[in-house]
């Protein structure tokens, strides 16, 4: 577990902060703005949780939690001596939880026949702006992976989120009936 008796270090006050491995980074890194907009993403979805319960709630606080896993993952560059265990890092079960919730939900969803507009009801709109949070992790990410190491399942894992955020917003949004549908040239 973390323990923080002090918020505040002043170690942040020249434009560096601290990597888990204890490695000093301008705040602008490819790897800070990776978790950085993986906190983000976190935020948005915490704004979703206002308006959720019970079962679906259960599924954002999972998600919650794994996207400080993921936060942990991407702060801590793995090493090459690094062994299975030593840092904390997403696995292919999180993964595999993500599409299973993500195939349970769209068994009830009709099929798409247009693009959906953000928003429907309120929970179902933060999840659409978390999703395109997520997506700009996920750019983040890709590049930081261009030019460092990343955890072996990091992609896969913010690839399905923005997926499972999509479909779940379709379903809070009564299983897609109350989507708001694109529709193509309208206000022409």
């Amino acid at each position: 577990m973390v323990r923080l008796t002090r918020i505040y270090t002043k170690g942040g006050d020249k434009g560096e902060t601290s990597l888990g491995n204890g490695a000093r980074v301008p705040k602008q890194s490819l790897r800070v703005e990776a978790y950085g907009t993986v906190d983000e993403a976190n935020a948005v979805i915490g704004l979703a949780r206002l308006h959720t319960q019970g079962a679906d709630d259960a599924m954002l606080a999972r998600i919650q939690n794994d996207l400080f896993d993921l936060g942990a993952d991407l702060c801590t560059p793995a090493a090459a001596t690094e062994t299975p265990g030593s840092a904390l890092r997403i696995v292919a079960a999180q993964v595999e939880r993500l599409e299973a919730e993500i195939d349970a939900m769209n068994t009830e969803l009709a099929p798409l026949n247009s693009f959906i507009l953000p928003g429907g009801s309120p929970a179902a709109a933060q999840l659409h702006l978390a999703r395109t949070i997520a997506r700009r992790a996920e750019r983040h990410i890709c590049a930081l992976a261009r030019e460092e190491s990343v955890g072996e399942q990091t992609i896969a894992y913010i690839n399905r989120l923005s997926d499972h955020l999509f479909v779940m917003a379709r379903w809070l949004n009564e299983k897609g009936a109350s989507d708001v549908l694109w529709i193509p040239g309208a206000n022409r």
